[in-house]
């Protein structure tokens, strides 16, 4: 027969039992059975030994059928709404408007709905975004996501807290298996917070650098404790560090003000009994740098309140109608003629604001005394002796405000750019304290008192950091220690920092050595393995053997006149100082070149001398939480605030959040 005059016939039997049936046609061509698909037309084969698993695969493939399943969902869900039902035998979809079964799969898959998933993007988003978890019961919200997807289960609050905790208990294993890959050590940060009910809080950082030499930080803990009980504290934190398994990692950890040398101390000696810490712990406690700047500058304007009120009140009485703001200008036209600085008044909690504010303030002395003269009801202009030491000290917050600048001019600052700058601090206070008015002496005196607390624990710790950075090495050292502690004092001072930096890299080259021989001995063990994993009898044993032999070579190296890296590394002559200068790119480039001094350096370099962030470095208030966080339970308060902190490359990648929507951190000061 003709191939043309070939006809198809539909067979219809009762052994077709498969389910899958219903969305094939079994067609008999010529002497070949074919299964149709219902859907999409394409032919497949129906013989009695094909079976049907490739036709269930085909339906599991099939876009036309989704598409079809998914349309028949949208039009069940629009008829319950409208309170009618339908019967899907009989649809026809003609009934209910066009429906375009030309969808690509991107479409399909958006159409397709997942409660779950969906459920798991809501507390997520309110993670990122720092949305109250009580926004799931709001009217508008409810009525916006019943509108948007009908299908889609409304959630109380404790089912979004539940959520949220679960995401947290994810991301932070995330983090566990992250901070154990570390390839060096890491310091800590912490910090107290407090909340609207007087409850303390400790926020603990890591702060670490990657293998690509990238400045990592990740909030670990935000968990409640009693701040005014040091054993406590010290109890949370050691168990923190247990919890993340990074006792064995620690390399140092920055405390803020509100933490007492007693916690320190607790905190410390727990891991110097497990000899986990470097150098003995020495470097272990460091207090945040820009906190000391902070207290100073307080000191200050504590002791210039008088004077700084009568300032603040002169300019909210020149800006407090227009007739007094004119006659000042006519005043300051014929004095200092045409000005470019204007009045300003201050934030008292921001101390650069108060700077501000006087340092305006002192361009119209002159002015504010013939005003005095000139409008009676003006009574508060500064004596000529108050303006003095309004000048006095405004050059010292001057000072201030640039050392503070120099913390912030970069995102994540490294460990070595301090030193320099607080023995500039230093400095100033030294000469001040010999100042000859009683006023200016004896607020110096307070302030280098202070500063001296600060400068016994950090000195070291800044000097090392510093040295580690190839444009200043001891040169640095040599030269300020001199003007700081004098020509006789200068050289024991300037021993201890050698003898220090020594000291620690005598523990990093012999912790270096000592992984290399387990390294080897491992390897050795394992391309010896005999039968049954019996080691045999090889020359090898004796190399091994003589490993302690090595070790010894290597302690005693000094008598064999080796130079360490460290020695070669501080004979090179200084590398020229520039602006671009970057120095992690600096100390990744030369790594082959100083293996282990350079591990050395990424450990030291990534020590976070300040707790505070580069945005609130002229707060002089409390951190404080705000209301809504406040109000949280302890646990979900922490899995919110971590959680927020660890899903933060998600919205970096994702680009800024626009201003009009963007919500404030969960922690804020004030």
């Amino acid at each position: 027969m003709d191939a043309s005059n070939q006809t198809q016939t539909v067979v219809k039997s009762s052994r077709l039992k498969s389910l899958v049936w219903n969305d094939f046609e079994r067609v008999k061509k010529g002497d070949v059975m074919v299964a149709i698909c219902k859907h999409c037309k394409k032919k497949l084969s129906a013989s009695a030994t094909s079976g049907t698993s490739h036709l269930k695969n085909h339906l599991n493939r099939c876009r036309k059928r989704q598409t079809r399943e998914l349309a028949e969902q949208l039009i069940l869900v629009r008829e319950k709404q409208r309170g009618g039902t339908i019967n899907l035998e009989n649809l026809k979809f003609d009934d209910f408007g066009p429906i375009d079964f030309k969808f690509d799969e991107r479409t399909l898959l958006n159409l397709k709905f997942d409660q779950e998933r969906s459920r798991y993007d809501l507390a997520r988003m309110i993670i990122l975004h720092e949305y109250p978890l009580s926004m799931v019961e709001h009217v508008g919200f409810r009525r916006f996501v019943s509108n948007l997807q009908p299908s889609f289960q409304l959630m109380s609050c404790d089912d979004v807290k539940s959520d949220c905790l679960q995401i947290y208990g994810k991301e932070k294993q995330k983090v566990y298996e992250m901070l154990d890959k570390v390839p060096g050590r890491l310091s800590l940060t912490a910090d107290m917070w407090t909340s609207y009910q007087d409850h303390g809080y400790l926020c603990l950082t890591a702060h670490y650098f990657d293998e690509t030499w990238v400045l990592q930080k990740k909030i670990l803990n935000f968990v409640m404790v009693d701040p005014h009980s040091e054993q406590s504290l010290a109890e949370v934190i050691n168990t923190c560090l247990m919890d993340w398994d990074i006792d064995r990692k620690l390399f140092s950890v920055t405390f803020d003000k509100f933490f007492s040398n007693d916690v320190v101390f607790r905190t410390r000696e727990r891991l110097s009994q497990s000899r986990l810490l470097p150098n003995n712990g020495l470097l272990f406690h460091v207090r945040c740098a820009t906190t000391i700047l902070s207290l100073i500058v307080q000191d200050m304007l504590e002791a210039l309140n008088e004077v700084t009120h009568k300032i603040r009140e002169s300019v909210r009485f020149v800006r407090s109608s227009d007739t007094v703001q004119q006659s000042f200008n006519e005043i300051a036209q014929r004095l200092i003629g045409d000005s470019q600085r204007g009045l300003c008044l201050d934030c008292p909690t921001q101390w650069n604001a108060t700077y501000a504010m006087l340092e305006a303030a002192l361009g119209y002395k002159d002015v504010f005394s013939h005003l005095q003269q000139c409008d009676l009801g003006y009574t508060l202009a500064p004596s000529d002796i108050e303006w003095e030491r309004a000048s006095t000290v405004c050059s010292y917050l001057k000072l201030f405000v640039e050392v503070a600048n120099a913390f912030t001019g970069v995102k994540d600052p490294t460990a070595n750019i301090y030193f320099p700058e607080l023995c500039d601090i230093n400095l100033q206070l030294i000469e001040r304290c010999k100042s000859e008015d009683s006023f200016i002496k004896s607020m110096a005196l307070k302030m280098k008192s202070r500063f001296d607390t600060y400068w016994s624990i950090c000195s070291l710790v800044l000097a090392i950091a510093a040295i580690l950075d190839p444009r200043f090495k001891m040169k640095l050292v040599e030269y300020y220690y001199p003007q700081i502690y004098g020509p006789s004092d200068a050289l024991e001072r300037i021993t201890e920092v050698s003898n220090g930096i020594k000291d620690l890299y005598h523990e990093y080259a012999i912790s270096s050595t000592m992984s290399s021989f387990d390294h080897g001995l491992a390897c050795d063990v394992r391309s010896s393995n005999g039968i049954n994993g019996v080691l045999p009898i090889t020359n090898n044993d004796t190399r091994d053997r003589l490993s302690g032999f090595d070790k010894f070579l290597h302690e005693n190296s000094d008598n064999q006149q080796v130079k360490s890296e460290l020695d070669k590394y501080l004979e090179e002559p200084v590398f020229p100082r520039n602006v671009d200068f970057d120095i992690l790119n600096w100390w990744k480039v030369n790594a082959p070149k100083y293996p282990i001094l350079s591990l050395m350096a990424r450990d030291v370099l990534g020590i976070p001398m300040s707790t505070v962030e580069f945005d609130s470095v002229f707060n002089i208030g409390e951190r404080l939480l705000d209301p809504y966080r406040s109000s949280l339970e302890p646990d979900i308060l922490q899995a919110l605030v971590c959680t927020h902190d660890w899903l933060q490359k998600e919205v970096e990648e994702c680009g800024p959040i626009p201003s009009s929507s963007a919500m404030p951190l969960c922690i804020t000061s004030s």
